[in-house]
């Protein structure tokens, strides 16, 4: 997945510190040149110019790109980025970060903000959930190590139609949610989960892994083969 984030400052970085960590193509985009070119992010590529210009999301091949996040610390910037990717250049996914409460009210669908957020962790994941399905995605991690992941079962899993409680789990694993057409619900062992549900699971550091093999996708075609049967801005 291309991701574009404005903004290489510390917010910036950690996103794309963690998004290039899942394998996905990263461009920093920073009016600063002392922000530009850090090695604390190796893998990204990068581009001296100002977001908020049509001419510098241009030259960046936003055309090109899945997700934009606008990561900077000024609010103002981060609706202008907003709405120049979603109306200028049709960009799928714009994920845009808030950093006064007050304004919070304005991030939205007029200002072409598809999700307002404001922790680094949090904006990860939800830049993540544009690929999703299929995928395993961390919410956030606990200092204790267990993580909060989100995982939204695909067409054709095996898992759909499986009841709750017939599932083999790890056994640090627990499905504290499933949301199911944008409802949440308490699953119960007898509950039966359904393609696109989204599920919430709370992992153990040691059972993240375990986790991730149950669910992926590349077990789930071995198994299905042949041989295994308008205001100012503050």
């Amino acid at each position: 997945m291309r991701v574009l984030i404005a903004g290489a400052g510390s917010v910036g970085r950690s996103i794309a510190r963690e998004l290039l960590a899942g394998g996905h193509d990263v461009l920093l985009v920073d009016r600063n040149p002392e922000n530009v070119g850090r090695a604390s992010v190796p893998g990204a590529r990068w581009l001296l110019a100002d977001a908020c210009e049509i001419t510098s999301l241009s030259g960046a091949g936003l055309e090109a790109t899945d997700v934009v996040v606008a990561a900077t610390g000024d609010d103002k910037a981060n609706l202008v980025v907003s709405l120049l990717a979603k109306t200028e250049f049709g960009v799928p996914r714009t994920v845009a970060r808030v950093n006064n409460p007050k304004n919070e009210w304005m991030f939205d669908e007029a200002w072409g903000v598809d999700v307002m957020v404001s922790t680094p962790r949090l904006m990860t994941a939800l830049v993540e959930e544009a690929v999703a399905v299929g995928d395993v995605v961390e919410v956030f991690s606990f200092r204790g190590g267990a993580r909060m992941l989100s995982y939204t079962i695909p067409d054709g899993s095996p898992l759909a139609g499986t009841a709750v409680g017939s599932t083999d789990w790890p056994p640090d694993t627990v499905l504290v949610g499933v949301v199911r057409e944008g409802r949440p619900l308490a699953p119960t062992d007898d509950d039966a989960l359904e393609a696109r549900d989204e599920l919430l699971l709370l992992a153990g550091d040691e059972d993240e892994q375990e986790l991730r093999d149950l669910l992926s996708p590349g077990r789930w075609q071995r198994d299905a083969s042949p041989r295994a049967a308008g205001a100012e801005v503050v």
